[in-house]
């Protein structure tokens, strides 16, 4: 990849039928599913499309960022309910660090007491 290529080739028409194309069966059930899990139900599309958001940061999606903030935004989501739901993936992101500091602490709580032990 040279310096002028993208990290991510633009989603485009053309990769879409491509993916359908190679597998169309697949392609079709997972659109249908998404199709199912995006309508409003308990959640409105809207609150949906913002979980998405919040959800697509956490992964690191480049696609899915675009395309759920671009979907909420058409189901009525204000930048700022984007934004908050960022800085919700944000802190989820940065809690799961910081609960997981407790696996680094257990281990040097296990090597040093080894340590001690073989003393």
């Amino acid at each position: 990849m040279s310096e002028h290529d993208p990290m991510y080739p633009p989603s485009t028409r053309e990769l879409g039928e491509q993916r359908r194309a190679l597998a169309p069966a697949p392609a079709e059930a997972f659109k249908a599913f998404s199709q199912s899990v995006f309508a409003d139900g308990a959640l409105p599309a809207k609150t949906k499309q913002l979980i998405a958001v919040a959800a697509a940061h956490v992964t690191q999606c480049p696609y899915c960022i675009r395309g759920h903030t671009r979907a909420a935004l058409q189901h009525g989501a204000t930048p700022q309910e984007i934004m908050e739901a960022v800085w919700v993936a944000t802190e989820m992101r940065a809690g799961g660090a910081y609960a997981h500091s407790a696996i680094a602490l257990d281990t040097i709580t296990r090597v040093q007491g080894d340590k001690r032990g073989a003393s």
